[in-house]
């Protein structure tokens, strides 16, 4: 449960997967880093139809033993949503992100980057993060900013089995790593732009005096045209009484895509009017960025 509510908060695996406008919520801090990289919007195409197919891997379990699986996971642009108050989103569909089963999630991409919208299904937690930004147009080199930062907010669960709901401060943090080349089983992708989602639980147990600390780290590869092609995550969440706590390891690594194509997709000016966008996994492959699978709910 701890790392089903964790998973959901982060990046969106299409996108990243997974976060600082967070549309009047929170103000977000950010450092603006260096190089700009070019047309960075056409690293995230959402044309409708657009297919990825990734194979994936996960680890988990205490800290002592490790239970390793495989799995499947099918990411479809599939159409746009207009949400209460008539806003319209970009709907990714994925089948089985980070082995957690089929979920849709939600995007708009604008010219100042993309915005993601939640998940369904969502956990209570997600609900309270959401909207957040996932990545800022034009991505810079060293760029980071706070995707959101909660305090004593509703965990949406009783981890600690007393009655009541915990409750968590949860921080998220993007930063653009720079480029580089990354081999997936699709092929070599030599410029691939490399971003860092960190997200930060400290859960209040409410039966003890006692706070229990979760940490989530996905990294995502995304290539030009392509989107997302890799994605590395780790889990952590410290002990809870009497248990070791619990480490999990996901990988997704692009094994075919389709990009259809659509008038003024790639090469677009990013001061211009943008198209609607959405996720496609963590993500979520970080999907899901930055926060899309042990201790959150969902892009890659």
């Amino acid at each position: 449960m701890v790392q089903n509510l964790i998973r959901s908060t982060v990046i969106a695996v299409g996108i990243l997967g997974s976060v600082a406008i967070l549309m009047g919520q929170d103000q977000a801090s950010a450092t603006e880093g260096g190089q700009a990289i070019a047309q960075s919007a056409d690293y995230f195409p959402d044309t409708v139809g657009t297919r990825w197919q990734y194979r994936g891997q996960i680890s988990e379990g205490p800290l002592q033993t490790i239970d390793n699986k495989y799995f499947s996971n099918v990411s479809t642009v599939t159409g746009t949503r207009t949400l209460k108050g008539g806003l319209v989103v970009t709907v990714f569909h994925d089948t089985n992100p980070g082995n957690h089963g089929p979920s849709d999630s939600f995007y708009r991409r604008d010219a100042a980057g993309v915005v993601y919208y939640g998940s369904e299904p969502g956990t209570p937690l997600e609900k309270q993060l959401t909207p957040y930004q996932i990545i800022r147009f034009p991505m810079k080199v060293s760029q980071s900013f706070q995707q959101f930062n909660r305090t004593d907010i509703d965990f949406g669960s009783d981890i600690d089995g007393d009655g009541t709901n915990e409750h968590v401060d949860v921080e998220g943090l993007s930063t653009v790593m720079g480029q580089e080349s990354i081999t997936v089983p699709a092929g070599t992708y030599p410029d691939a732009v490399r971003v860092e989602a960190r997200m930060t639980l400290k859960i209040r147990l409410s039966s003890v005096d006692r706070t229990a600390v979760g940490t989530d780290v996905m990294t995502a590869w995304f290539a030009k045209g392509v989107g997302l092609v890799k994605y590395i995550e780790r889990q952590e969440l410290a002990s809870l009484k009497d248990d070791r706590g619990n480490i999990t390891d996901i990988t997704e690594e692009l094994e075919e895509v389709s990009v259809k194509s659509a008038p003024g997709l790639q090469g677009r000016n990013e001061t211009s009017p943008e198209r609607l966008f959405a996720d496609d996994t963590r993500n979520q492959e970080l999907l899901h960025v930055v926060v899309a699978p042990g201790l959150r709910t969902d892009a890659r």
